[in-house]
């Protein structure tokens, strides 16, 4: 992935091992992270019991915004998978109680498959 790709947004797959200072005191007693990947400075971080979305905020990145989105209130997700002529994956999450769904474009390279997984087992289990 390369600069252009994180000034649009576009997702790249994080080694979640490589998160852990940034997830310490977040994650509940026996909770791991599973999957997750970078937009420019944010993460989606998928656990066995939820999805975390992590905000970086301001110049210096101290502000942090941790929004979590149990398994049980996903209500339905979409991921879409690059084409020919098209580079880009896409994932939309439609949580209950909104009607817009969260959606993030995914950059060339990103485990679309494993972010499917992810969001099936999560959901499909609770």
């Amino acid at each position: 992935m390369g600069l252009f790709d994180s000034l649009l947004g576009h997702g790249s797959s994080v080694d979640p091992n490589d998160l852990s200072k940034r997830l310490d005191g977040v994650l509940i007693e026996g909770e791991q992270p599973q999957l997750a990947f970078r937009i420019v400075r944010d993460f989606f971080v998928f656990t066995q019991h939820r999805l975390i979305l992590v905000d970086i905020q301001g110049l210096t990145g101290s502000k942090v915004d941790y929004t979590t989105i149990p398994y049980r209130a996903i209500t339905c997700f979409s991921v879409e998978t690059a084409g020919t002529f098209d580079l880009d994956s896409e994932l939309k999450i439609w949580i209950s109680g909104s009607a817009t769904p969260l959606s993030r474009t995914l950059g060339k390279g990103s485990d679309v498959r494993g972010i499917q997984r992810a969001l099936a087992t999560g959901v499909c289990r609770s």
